[in-house]
């Protein structure tokens, strides 16, 4: 069969409609007590043609889109978040069923992300080694099609991202019930990079050893945060086994690795890397534990429509110069969502305020907002205005 050309003006959808409209037919035709088997899977064979010819035709699509934009230097020059973000809420808000929302973001992301590979694979920096959350929130918000580079530390993601040897970074923020991670914020005071996008991931720990005993353990890696995320458990089934910090999970996974009476808290992923056995889990306390995680780029993006922007504001010493600083917000009911003090590093007893607010620095009225605040503070600097998280 002759491959269908790409077509000169809007695809086809009239027959796509008109084939679907017949599937639909055909299943309602079906017996509701014993459909023939052998009907469905034609009907799903059918079904699985069209989507594969509709993928192929946007991979063209996206191809042209790169035509449009001219000769650009790389990949990243691209890759646009608030279009993307705009693409996967428009997925949520078609979405009648039967696959949930998560599902279908996830599936898109992916043909998303293998159609932008076309032109070059971004390359994303992250906290390593392999099999760290990290990595998976990699893979959630730019597909397994851009490629991770695992790095040390969260100051070398930084670091790479800043020379150019990485398009973006991801890096961890905040935990749902263990708070943020300082680090992360510290890099802000001195590093260039902006904040383009956001990553919510529910984070589940497993306990993972060599041989899949409970009985053999004697000590436990991991990362610290983990291991407060998992301290409830801990104390009730491992209460005298050695809690020993490390770098990240997948180094714990690592070391867990190379004996019998050593485990590691980490999630599914650094068992399968590491050739672990899962003893439990989940066993993180709170059952709705998310981590948060920033990407990031080198420059501000366009408004997406639903955004957040993060500041990093310098206060006067002064009285009320706080007040000053999120008045104007509060007057034109703009949201803060976070706020959190951190020592300046430019004097003693000196604090810079991280704030997160709702909205685009690009339009009012954080705008207008920002103007003001401007005038109030000793220094206010844009970290970033990007989609909010969906999903």
């Amino acid at each position: 069969m002759a491959k269908r050309k790409l077509p000169a003006g809007k695809t086809k959808k009239p027959a796509v409609a008109k084939k679907a409209a017949s599937n639909k037919r055909a299943v309602d035709k079906a017996s509701p007590d014993k459909p023939d088997l052998a009907e469905v899977r034609a009907q799903i064979d059918g079904l699985d043609r069209q989507i594969q010819q509709l993928i192929a035709e946007r991979a063209q699509w996206a191809h042209q889109v790169g035509k449009a934009k001219g000769k650009l230097a790389a990949a990243v020059d691209y890759y646009r978040p608030e279009r993307e973000a705009q693409v996967l809420r428009r997925v949520v808000d078609r979405n009648e069923g039967p696959l949930g929302d998560e599902t279908l973001v996830r599936l898109f992301r992916e043909i998303m992300s293998a159609c932008l590979a076309q032109q070059e694979p971004l390359k994303i920096g992250y906290l390593g080694p392999e099999g760290t959350f990290s990595q998976q929130a990699v893979h959630k918000h730019f597909g397994h099609s851009a490629k991770g580079l695992p790095l040390a530390s969260i100051e070398e993601v930084f670091q790479e991202v800043a020379a150019k040897h990485a398009d973006f970074g991801v890096v961890p923020v905040e935990n749902s019930g263990q708070g943020t991670i300082q680090s992360t914020l510290d890099m802000f005071l001195t590093s260039p990079l902006m904040i383009c996008g956001e990553v919510e991931l529910r984070v589940h720990q497993h306990l993972l050893s060599r041989t899949g005993r409970i009985e053999d353990i004697e000590r436990v890696y991991s990362h610290p945060m983990s291991l407060a995320q998992c301290s409830g458990w801990l104390r009730q089934n491992l209460p005298r086994a050695e809690k020993i910090a490390v770098s990240s999970n997948a180094e714990a996974a690592r070391r867990a690795r190379n004996a019998d009476d050593a485990a590691a808290i980490a999630g599914e992923t650094a068992a399968h890397v590491y050739g672990l056995k899962t003893i439990a889990g989940p066993i993180e306390d709170r059952s709705d534990n998310t981590t948060r995680f920033l990407v990031l780029g080198r420059e501000l993006f366009p408004p997406s429509g639903h955004d957040r922007t993060s500041l990093l504001v310098f206060i006067r010493d002064r009285p009320g110069a706080l007040y000053g600083v999120l008045e104007p917000l509060a007057r034109r009911g703009i949201s803060m969502n976070r706020i959190e003090s951190r020592p300046a590093h430019g004097g003693l007893w000196q604090y810079a305020f991280f704030i997160d607010v709702a909205g685009h620095v690009d339009e009012s009225p954080l705008r207008d907002a920002l103007a003001e605040v401007g005038e109030n503070a000793g220094d206010v600097r844009v970290l970033g205005s990007y989609p909010v998280a969906v999903l």
